[in-house]
């Protein structure tokens, strides 16, 4: 298992990056850990209904990376584990 590392001090690119999300919803925890630069695992304690995951995935990765919900879109896996969301970096000048 490799250890847990933060974006937190990464700088988002001028227009927008992409995040592969390996999500496991109803865990007794909420964490991420870091594959790479763009790729985690990621445990929510919401469940797999009415995209309760999908908010709780959001509002844990807008936490991390200190940006706003509104900055996050869900591109893909809506009803997947397997989930991409796109960060806007929403201060680009572009």
């Amino acid at each position: 298992m490799k250890s847990s590392r933060s974006l937190k001090n990464k700088s988002l690119p001028a227009e927008h990056m992409i995040l592969t999300l390996y999500v496991k919803p109803g865990s007794r925890q909420e964490k991420i850990e870091w594959l790479d630069k763009d790729t985690a695992k990621v445990w929510v304690r919401a469940v797999a209904e009415k995209g309760k995951a999908n908010e709780a995935v959001i509002e844990l990765i807008s936490k991390e990376l200190s940006i706003p919900k509104t900055s996050i879109e869900l591109i893909r896996g809506g009803t997947a584990k397997i989930k991409q969301l796109k960060i806007t970096n929403k201060n680009s000048p572009i």
